[in-house]
């Protein structure tokens, strides 16, 4: 069985009235569990009803993704924490350093790279506070400067709090220093699969087996062979096939490897 470590289950492109067919998609392929995430306050009460619906099968991570940081609200971190109390979460996040899109209007782009940052230290202080790791997203148009300064940022809260850098797409050299460095985590999506993706599947081929996790972040990055198609956790299997494949491995051993590495990550329920 395999866990899909990171998806949107709340997003409008999921039809919010089969959300039992979208779990028992996922459970007949294998993917018995799955974690939702909220990046948008007015996201997380949807994202904490699906893991309502679905106890022990859907579980739930909140926070404010770094491309809504000036729309994080006052207050925010005192909210989360009530919700903590309320529902059990698998992490804080999703949150990160997100240099790809262009900063808001009004905003200039150091400015808001300088609020993003700042709001990852709230998260990384907020996580620490509820004995919780952080699921990390970071971005650039050129370079690697989010993956730089989120390191850095991390490496404020080294023992403390554990990241996954989700979404990765890093080569092996990156992924060695989150491991070395931070004591974290690295998590693939479909981009594995893609063709013009061989610095992924390089290094998700090279990973040791105890530092990588599996996800869709779903609806979006279908991989192969449904690349550009709506994703859903139950695509979770072709990733994990290829990536098995690419390291001379069985689809056993490797769903084996990520779920107790998920389950050791992340706050969720081994029984």
């Amino acid at each position: 069985m395999i866990i899909d470590t990171h998806c949107h289950l709340a997003s409008a492109q999921f039809d919010q009235s089969r959300r039992k067919a979208y779990v028992e998609h996922a459970l007949r392929e294998g993917i018995d569990r799955m974690i939702t995430l909220g990046a948008r306050p007015d996201d997380w009460e949807a994202n904490t009803a699906w893991a309502r619906q679905f106890p022990g099968v859907v579980f739930c991570a909140l926070g404010i993704h770094p491309d809504d940081a000036h729309e994080a609200p006052e207050g925010w971190a005192d909210r989360l924490s009530r919700m903590a109390q309320d529902i059990p979460l698998a992490a804080i996040g999703e949150t990160g350093l997100d240099y790809f899109h262009g900063a808001p209007r009004g905003w200039e782009a150091d400015s808001f790279r300088r609020l993003q940052q700042n709001l990852l230290e709230q998260h990384f202080d907020l996580a620490a506070r509820l004995g919780l790791n952080i699921v990390l997203h970071t971005r650039d148009r050129k370079g690697s400067g989010s993956f730089e300064d989120a390191l850095a940022i991390a490496r404020n809260h080294a023992g403390r709090v554990r990241p996954v850098f989700h979404c990765f797409i890093g080569d092996t050299a990156q992924a060695a220093r989150i491991f070395d460095e931070l004591d974290g985590m690295v998590s693939f999506t479909g981009v594995a699969t893609f063709k013009n993706a061989p610095v992924v599947a390089e290094t998700a081929r090279w990973c040791p087996e105890d530092r990588i996790m599996l996800e869709t972040d779903s609806p979006y990055l279908s991989p192969e062979p449904l690349r550009g198609r709506m994703n859903e956790p139950a695509h979770l299997i072709h990733t994990a096939r290829f990536i098995a494949a690419s390291r001379g491995m069985e689809l056993d051993e490797l769903a084996r490897a990520t779920t107790q590495n998920a389950e050791t990550f992340y706050n969720m329920d081994k029984g």
